[in-house]
């Protein structure tokens, strides 16, 4: 191709590099030039225009944007007229894309003016969307290096297809363990189902069996009976080994483990394996949430046909982080991490309420929060470890001598603000508390202001447990098996927090969702001890000055 300024006694069947304007005249880029162009330019008094002239060796960009798309279209793929060099393939069905990447790559390094762009390999589709576009740098290719592509697409199979959902029949296999009530496998069964109906196939049928081996082998091998194109197992409790009890089951009913893990977050402890011919998943515990998992992207090529082998699960790391992808409805406030204005994943964002309005009725008339503990006001210690630690803000809530707790902060720079119903009880504060953490505020963790041994270590051990999408929604530390503080929860349950009354706080939530709660273990009785009494003020002090 001939590229730069072109006379006009040559440029007959140029194309034009640059717009044009001039009084009526309006050429637009790309303008093939005919001999009334030519002439009209010439009587505007133009000599010579930049312009590209194809040899025999080029194809025009259109006719080799044609020619490549329709080499690369697999089934249910149809493709668009060529316009500037470009041409679109487009999915005819609803299901996903199929890429071959490693074909895809080499066409692109066959020469600068012929690219192809496609959505990322398994990517979700729905009729009439696109799939990929082929697009010529203008304003030709070179005839060689298209025939080399051609090559490249016809050795094997499509490189660019639709693979469509059909409508799998699926069974599911939910172990339950003493003390899970039947709501929580319910809930597990309906979000299920919703992921089923997201690639068009009908609920699944479900049995539920003891957390054991033998029930799990039993119920497995029940379903076999049904002719099901894919079989489902949920734990009571995650699996974390080849050997635990679902894959156990699985290996009792005579199936057979292919692989254990995914690169994939949301989804790591996904079990593949197989019964026959039909495949078996053991499902990670995120596969309760509706946000997307890794799970959601073995459903979907299950779904569409296509097989999961270990190798395909080993190399779904690029892409992995899922943690935001809002492909799945999710509220703000069950979010584990958002993203920052750049798009790129970011941290949970957590709040800190010290709660410190209380009137240490059970000291006497000392107020605890202010009695000295290493040097300085109990209260103090709560505060330096919220602003020590991970968490974005902190608020502490002030009432019973709020002047003197004010003061008593000196220095640290935290933000008060004052509950004047402190005498109605904890719920109060509460309130007060979570309503003055800004928005975007994630979650948050309640301390209390006679806790002296937390530490910003404590508290940043919650934040990293922290993860609403797996099922952990609501952190508490324990030590010993006994759990303590601080509390860590989520913003879905604020307005829930906010209409607890009396002189109670938030943990109530544990008991009415069991199934989001994470017991942290620490490494320290810290999270058990508070001071209520002089007596348990005296073991603070007397454990100290013996460790001094």
């Amino acid at each position: 191709m001939i590229f730069g300024p072109t006379r006009l006694i040559e440029a007959g069947g140029a194309i034009l590099a640059h717009s044009l304007r001039l009084g009526d005249l309006n050429f637009k880029k790309g303008r093939r030039l005919s001999k009334e162009d030519v002439s009209a330019l010439a009587a505007a008094g133009h000599e010579e225009v930049t312009a590209a002239r194809l040899e025999s060796s080029d194809v025009h960009e259109d006719e080799a944007a044609e020619r490549l798309a329709t080499a690369l279209a697999g089934p249910l793929t149809s493709i668009s007229a060529a316009f500037t060099g470009r041409c679109n393939l487009i999915a005819e069905t609803r299901g996903i894309c199929v890429v071959d990447e490693e074909r895809l790559n080499r066409i692109n390094r066959v020469h600068e003016s012929l690219t192809l762009a496609t959505l990322s390999a398994f990517e979700p589709v729905e009729p009439r969307q696109m799939l990929a576009t082929v697009k010529i740098i203008p304003f030709a290719a070179p005839r060689a290096a298209l025939e080399s592509c051609l090559a490249i697409a016809a050795e094997a199979g499509p490189l660019v297809s639709a693979a469509a959902f059909r409508p799998i029949e699926v069974g599911l296999v939910q172990t339950t363990l003493p003390g899970i009530k039947p709501a929580i496998l319910d809930k597990t069964k309906a979000a299920l189902d919703s992921r089923l109906a997201a690639v068009g196939a009908p609920p699944a049928r479900e049995l539920r069996c003891a957390h054991d081996p033998e029930a799990v082998a039993q119920s497995l091998q029940v379903l076999r009976r049904h002719s099901l194109d894919l079989l489902l197992v949920s734990g009571a409790s995650a699996i974390v080994d080849r050997r635990d009890v679902v894959p156990a089951g699985i290996v009792d009913a005579g199936g057979e483990i292919d692989h254990f893990g995914m690169p994939v977050d949301p989804g790591n402890l996904l079990l593949l394996a197989h019964h026959e011919e039909v495949p078996v998943i053991g499902l990670p515990g995120c596969a309760r949430s509706p946000k997307i998992n890794g799970f959601d992207w073995v459903l979907q090529r299950l779904a569409a046909g296509l097989e999961v082998s270990p190798q395909d699960i080993t190399v779904m790391g690029v892409g992995g982080l899922l943690k935001e992808i809002g492909a799945r409805p999710l509220s703000r406030a069950e979010a584990v991490s958002g993203r920052s204005e750049s798009g790129a994943p970011r941290a949970p964002r957590i709040g800190a309420v010290v709660l410190a309005a209380g009137q240490s009725r059970r000291m006497g008339k000392t107020n605890k929060l202010l009695a000295e503990v290493d040097g300085e006001p109990m209260l103090r210690h709560a505060v330096r470890a919220a602003q020590a630690s991970q968490v974005s803000e902190t608020v502490v809530v002030t009432g019973h001598e709020a002047n003197r707790i004010e003061s008593a902060l000196s220095g640290l720079g935290a933000k008060t603000v004052h509950n004047p119903d402190y005498a109605q009880g904890l719920s109060t504060s509460l309130h007060r508390g979570l309503a003055a953490l800004p928005e975007e505020m994630d979650g948050a963790v309640i301390l209390l202001g006679d806790m002296p041994k937390i530490d910003e270590r404590v508290i940043d051990k919650l934040i990293a447990a922290f993860n609403p999408v797996e099922g952990r929604a609501i952190c508490l530390p324990s030590f010993g098996g006994k759990r303590g503080n601080p509390m860590l929860f989520a913003r879905r349950f604020f307005a829930e927090v906010q209409e607890i009354a009396g002189d109670v706080g938030a943990r109530q939530l544990i008991g009415t969702y069991p199934e989001l709660v994470a017991e942290v273990p620490m490494e320290t009785d810290a999270a058990l001890i508070d001071v209520d009494t002089p007596a348990a003020l005296g073991q603070i002090t007397a454990a100290k000055a013996q460790k001094d």
